[in-house]
């Protein structure tokens, strides 16, 4: 039986430092994405550990493609705000409660917006091979241009998630990675925001985008870390 939850409540909240100099950073999971057939799409962000402070975050698109971001934490400035805010039509805090009610599956409940939100995540033998290796390559391969698009194309062709760049220029200017250790599909789904019942998991096309990023094109639950460069450090030697 595959058991996502376990470990995920013992993440040590924490202000740690980046794993390059240079940098800014985030630790800890998420859900990626998750298209609704209605045409809303949500995500959650629960980063514990980085050089903000802990925090939670729920994403919200509404079917007019307007992005909002509910941050649960002591600032708006966290990492979602401060790199993708320029793209959103709403910043602001919330409260927001995470339960697994099994070990794959979460209810994530928010005050407002009134979102009630389950999901249950699943793991295919292709994915399971990945999520047994990607821990093990050394954090030093995500520096590498090749090895990273290396890593889109097979997001891209053999996980199905559409046209989506692990590295990326935000729509703030930072540039930043998204390093994912261990990757979930998410297809079984339920959402009700503020009365009205989103619909279905679906699989999205085009990709879902904020702010010209695109988002995988099905529901992923994510477990890994990102990085943002400081701009005045752009000029940095990448090795």
């Amino acid at each position: 039986m595959l058991d996502v939850a376990s470990p995920l409540p013992d993440l040590p909240e924490r202000q740690g430092g980046p794993p390059w100099p240079g940098y800014e950073y985030v630790k800890g999971w998420g859900v990626f994405t998750l298209p609704f057939a209605s045409g809303h799409v949500l995500a959650l962000r629960v980063f514990p550990e980085d050089g903000f402070s802990s925090y939670r975050t729920l994403w919200h698109r509404d079917p007019q493609r307007r992005w909002s971001i509910h941050v649960d934490g002591q600032h708006l400035e966290t990492a979602g705000p401060r790199y993708l805010g320029p793209a959103c039509a709403h910043v602001g805090h919330a409260r927001i409660r995470l339960e697994w009610t099994a070990s794959a599956s979460l209810r994530v409940t928010v005050d407002e917006p009134e979102l009630d939100w389950t999901l249950t995540a699943r793991q295919t033998p292709i994915r399971r091979v990945i999520n047994a290796i990607s821990p093990r390559m050394p954090l030093s391969t995500w520096r590498s241009p090749r090895l990273v698009r290396a890593r889109e194309v097979m997001a891209q062709r053999a996980l199905g998630l559409g046209q989506i760049r692990m590295s990326r220029t935000m729509p703030s200017g930072h540039e930043g990675i998204l390093m994912p250790e261990r990757m979930y599909f998410i297809d079984e789904a339920t959402a009700v925001l503020d009365g009205i019942d989103l619909g279905g998991a679906t699989r999205a096309n085009p990709n879902p985008d904020m702010g010209a990023i695109p988002l995988p094109a099905l529901g992923v639950l994510a477990i890994g870390q990102g990085v943002w460069q400081i701009p005045n450090n752009k000029g940095a030697q990448h090795g």
